[in-house]
């Protein structure tokens, strides 16, 4: 018995627990990608839009192939482009902080945002969650020498950038009212594979995704409630006033002549 349970542990249990990490960037990534790509091929998303678009979209999709190279050099033992590639982390954080909320504020005052969505839970949950990205990621950097914590933690970040390629795939025009939360919910898939991927190999669960999930979770709570609080409402109607995007309602709603 002993000698069977051997390979359950040790170096063995570090190789199969990189193989997952590496499994699951590769998996999160392609969603990302995938939920992109399929609007442009369906005509949904066009190149013709403002230069914020462009920023967001080099600097975000920069992350995906940094996420990507930082496992690729991890598991296959390449410590110092590890390091190296690390750094570039530092930079791209606030960056993506910083575009991805101007570019919120941008697609509310430009369209209103998906009309699946509320105006105001589009502009403060996305906003509120995209700044939890950003502690949780800052965070996995400042852990970067303890493994266990680093890469959940980063799991965890990343499954927030999962929403828009996620929202993308979903039938979300059909989810109305709720297709913002089922989007969100839909994330959170990521951590709960981690936990039992955890549990699963070493019957425990890590504290860094009940850290991680819980503060998403959290996150997304409050900024929910504020999006469709008085204050909320009220800030979001000063974002949008006198633009295209407080043409559309602020409820979510079907355009006439909608079809899937």
């Amino acid at each position: 018995m002993a000698t069977a349970a051997a390979p359950e542990t040790g170096a063995y249990a570090r190789v199969e627990g990189t193989r997952f990490f590496v499994v699951m960037a590769v998996v999160m990534s392609l969603t990302i990608v995938a939920g992109f790509v399929l609007h442009l091929a369906m005509g949904r998303s066009s190149f013709a839009v403002p230069w914020p678009y462009h920023l967001h979209g080099m600097i975000f999709m920069g992350w995906i192939g940094l996420y990507l190279a930082q496992h690729v050099s991890i598991s296959t033992g390449n410590r110092s482009l590890h390091a190296g590639l690390g750094k570039l982390a530092y930079l791209f954080v606030p960056a993506m902080v910083a575009s991805g909320t101007l570019i919120m504020i941008v697609v509310a005052r430009r369209t209103g945002g998906p009309f699946f969505f509320h105006v105001s839970e589009f502009l403060w949950s996305n906003i509120m969650v995209l700044w939890c990205f950003g502690a949780l990621a800052w965070w996995a950097l400042r852990r970067r020498r303890y493994s266990g914590w680093h890469r959940r933690l980063m799991l965890c970040a990343m499954a927030i950038l999962t929403g828009p390629g996620l929202g993308r795939l979903l039938p979300l025009p059909l989810m109305i009212p709720n297709s913002w939360l089922i989007t969100t919910l839909a994330t959170m898939i990521w951590p709960v594979i981690g936990i039992y991927a955890d549990w699963h190999r070493d019957r425990r669960v890590h504290p860094a995704y009940r850290w991680g999930l819980s503060a998403y979770a959290a996150t997304f709570a409050v900024s929910m409630a504020l999006g469709y609080s008085p204050l909320g409402i009220a800030v979001t109607e000063w974002v949008i006033a006198g633009t295209p995007g407080a043409d559309r309602p602020m409820e979510p709603f079907l355009p006439d002549g909608f079809t899937m």
